[in-house]
């Protein structure tokens, strides 16, 4: 998938051998049935409530008997493929597998023509000698699986998992209209096939990004505008506004949206860009894994933001109200109210979407600690919701059912993660007395400056704008109204220092962007002659301004100007709800913008800024994302201020730790012990009583027979050795192989070294036998980034070793 304007999947064709393949296959299960029914279940959830939709996406939600009834289906076919003896679930994988004969290019054994009409799901086993169909292959049955011989049948079942998930994308590629659908449903496909070859794991990369693809997720906002709008209503109205905004969630979560080809004609250009991307990424890590558990799932609602949930709204919303009548009878009474509240809800929902400044959608919105706790609780109660299976759809949840046990429903939040709900925060009192000591200093002590470098030059600078010595206007040309001669001469004098500042800038064309009208410059003013500036041209429409010049005269550089320059001009974008920054930097000027907050790392869609902004040669576009709520004039006081703050704190903490105290003298009077929460000062320092698990047993310690350890490190070892992810680390690194490799990595180790000391009983206690395997681990890290194999195969390996430790007792971790 390429990605931009137009996110496309490459359209070659299959692979001819795939496609006869795949084909082949779907004409055999299509025989017995077997396939019809999944495949045609998949399609049909994957297009329209009927089972052969003509366009991917109807823009409705499918009856849920029929979504769940065709992915029970789907189900029901994996196990029983799951349970078929190895003999046809090695012939299954023989048709998706690659000859093992030298210089065969055979891609899947073929049935022999005069079975080409029998199933290996069913009954048919054809023997392991039986020569492929294929005219270029001729191969046995046995050159096709003798890479197979020690799978193991976890590792087997989950192949033939993803063959079916395979298989029934095929179908629903064959079945859909839409091209752009198709081409998603293509590109899967050859996923799989390519997993299903190399026998690993499906592993979506490319240009579309990982989710979550916008925060805040809908779900977080749809919460916040809960305790936003109803936080004044009773507690019992308050959890029915939950439940209304659980059930949109749900809803959102099952909606089958439009294609980009089909909505083209209601959006624009921006909008219709921006559709396309989130349509595709919709399927691919909502969609499609829902009938393909071989590919991960998210949900909707967590992985999507505001724009994809503005695009599709009216629409949805339309559908949802509608349902919500077509199903009032269904509802029981005591739940009917969700009904009932559900248009008000989408209409507050609404207003909040179009607002440009609603806090439900700042990032740092945040509802109250006793909101958060409350919703925390109800989500640990049990869902009892009795509705019927086309109402389960706005009103279930997606991934559970009514008597499930609550802990396979419900994720427990881990009770040793931090939160702002079970941190103490200091006393009022405290933090009045440090903030009343920093002021007291000060005034007893200008001199001390806590940073002495940057702090200076950005109070003088302050200094001099609060004393008018300096000022900073944002001018303009115009051709509307008149413009005044100050102006005029302040424009002139932006143009001579942009290009003097600028000398490879042709003068021309400074003069061109600084007269332009759609271009205003921020003018950085002393004695009534400009010293400095920030030419920039905003795009209101599109959320970001472009920055074109940034310059400052030589002789009052190094003072501070330009980072006061730049905080003027993010204040003024904020004011005008512009939260984005973009501008192409050269060589030099890379460093002055990554100390203002801009990066490489762009964060905005090339849609928003494709055709917008200008583009220059030999220049590095970077970008500046703004936050509503800090006034970056005065960002450095007030972090300033807080770290002040913070240092009295420590230091007023300080002198109550070293305070002394009296001695103890209970042991000089026969005491033989005393608690430890009676010794004095103990508890003043902020020390408080733990209460630890019973450390487990290890049936295999240190001091246990060492030919018992040393049987137990054997195993271990043999396991890890032919786990799928261990060839990497099977032998040592050479010198010949990575030249630089002993440069980076002082000690080596591998696993073939580790069975060398094995044998020569050099691991007398388990923590050398794991210090050495951790060293395997943390080698390979150090030396490859987290985007190569070597780096997932030490972490899948590692997560396996440990597995393994546990299981013998060997591992306390």
């Amino acid at each position: 998938m390429s990605g931009g304007p137009s996110i496309t999947l490459k359209s070659q064709p299959i692979d001819g051998n795939n496609t006869g393949n795949a084909a082949a296959q779907q004409q055999q299960q299509a025989a017995n049935g077997a396939a019809t029914a999944g495949a045609s279940g998949a399609a049909g959830s994957a297009q329209n409530p009927g089972h052969g939709g003509a366009a991917a996406g109807a823009g409705s939600v499918p009856a849920e008997g029929t979504r769940q009834n065709s992915l029970q289906r789907i189900q029901q076919r994996k196990q029983k493929v799951f349970n078929l003896p190895v003999p046809q679930k090695l012939a299954k994988l023989s048709m998706y597998s690659a000859c093992q004969s030298e210089g065969c290019r055979c891609t899947g054994w073929k049935t022999p023509q005069e079975n080409r009409h029998r199933d290996v799901e069913s009954s048919y086993c054809p023997e392991f000698n039986e020569e492929c169909r294929n005219t270029s292959c001729r191969h046995s049955l046995r050159s096709h699986i003798a890479h197979l011989d020690n799978i193991s049948s976890s590792s087997m079942n989950e192949l033939l998992g993803a063959i079916i998930d395979m298989e029934n994308l095929f179908m629903s590629m064959q079945r859909v209209e839409d091209e752009d659908t198709k081409k998603v449903y293509q590109y899967l496909f050859r996923l799989l096939r390519q997993c299903v070859l190399t026998r690993q794991q499906a592993v979506i990369r490319g240009p579309l990004g990982d989710p979550p693809f916008e925060t805040p997720c809908i779900t977080k906002a749809v919460l916040s505008l809960v305790f936003y709008k109803y936080n004044h209503l009773s507690t019992p109205e308050l959890q029915t506004m939950t439940e209304v905004a659980k059930t949109f969630l749900n809803f959102l979560n099952h909606y089958n949206f439009e294609s980009p080809s089909t909505r083209r004609g209601d959006l624009t250009h921006e909008d219709a860009s921006n559709y396309k991307i989130n349509y595709t990424r919709w399927l691919v890590f909502c969609h499609v894994p829902a009938f393909c558990n071989s590919l991960r799932q998210c949900e909707t609602s967590l992985v999507f933001g505001r724009t994809l949930l503005r695009t599709v709204f009216q629409c949805m919303s339309q559908q949802l109200k509608k349902k919500c009548i077509s199903e009032r009878d269904r509802f029981p009474e005591d739940k009917r109210s969700i009904i009932t509240l559900m248009p008000k809800f989408l209409e507050t929902l609404r207003a909040e979407l179009l607002k440009d400044d609603s806090p439900i959608w700042d990032t740092s919105y945040r509802p109250s600690n006793s909101f958060v706790i409350q919703q925390r609780k109800r989500n640990q109660e049990v869902a009892t919701v009795p509705i019927g299976p086309s109402a389960a759809g706005i009103g279930g949840s997606k991934r559970t059912s009514v008597g499930e046990p609550l802990h396979k429903r419900i994720k427990k939040e881990p009770t040793d993660r931090p939160s702002s709900e079970n941190l103490d925060d200091l006393p009022a009192d405290v933090v009045m007395r440090a903030m009343k000591s920093v002021s007291e200093s000060k005034t007893t002590n200008k001199a001390e400056i806590l940073f002495p470098v940057n702090v200076s030059r950005d109070e003088n600078v302050k200094a001099e704008e609060q004393k008018r010595a300096i000022e900073f206007h944002v001018v303009g040309n115009s051709l509307t109204k008149p413009v005044d001669k100050q102006t005029v001469l302040w424009l002139l004098g932006l143009q001579l220092v942009f290009a003097y500042q600028l000398p490879e800038m042709p003068r021309e064309y400074i003069s061109q962007l600084v007269f332009d009208t759609k271009h205003k410059t921020l003018a950085l003013i002393k004695e009534n002659q400009p010293i400095g500036g920030i030419c920039f041209r905003p795009f209101p429409s599109q959320g970001f301004t472009e920055i074109v010049f940034c310059a400052v005269t030589m002789s009052e550089q190094v003072k501070g100007y330009g980072t006061h320059l730049m905080n003027h001009l993010k204040d003024y974008s904020i004011q005008r709800g512009i939260k984005h920054l973009l501008t192409f930097a050269d060589c030099d000027a890379i460093g002055y913008f990554k100390k203002q907050g801009f990066s490489k790392d762009i964060k905005l869609a090339r849609p928003v800024y494709a055709g917008y902004i200008k583009e220059y040669d030999s220049a590095t576009l970077m970008h500046c994302e703004l936050h509503p709520s800090i006034v970056n004039t005065q960002f450095i006081a007030v972090i300033r201020s807080q770290s002040e703050i913070l240092k009295e704190l420590i230091a007023q903490r300080h002198n109550e730790v070293q305070k002394v105290r009296p001695g103890l003298t209970c042991f000089k009077e026969g005491l033989p012990s005393i608690p430890v929460e009676s010794i004095p000062g103990l508890r003043e320092i902020g020390w408080k009583p733990q209460n630890r698990p019973a450390r487990s047993s290890r049936p295999l310690e240190e001091s246990t027979d060492p030919e018992k350890l040393a049987t137990s490190f054997a195993s271990v070892l043999q396991s890890v050795r032919q786990h799928t992810t261990a060839w990497p680390f099977l032998r040592p690194v050479t010198a010949a192989e990575v030249p630089d490799y002993y440069d980076h990595i002082k000690y080596p180790m591998d696993l073939k070294t580790m069975g060398e000391r094995l044998k020569k009983g050099y691991y007398q206690t388990r923590r050398l036998f794991m210090a050495d395997m951790a060293r395997i681990f943390s080698n390979c890290r150090f030396y490859n980034s987290p985007d190569t194999e070597y780096y997932r195969c030490a972490n899948s390996l590692e997560r396996y070793f440990q597995t393994k430790m546990r299981e013998l007792g060997l591992w306390d971790k």
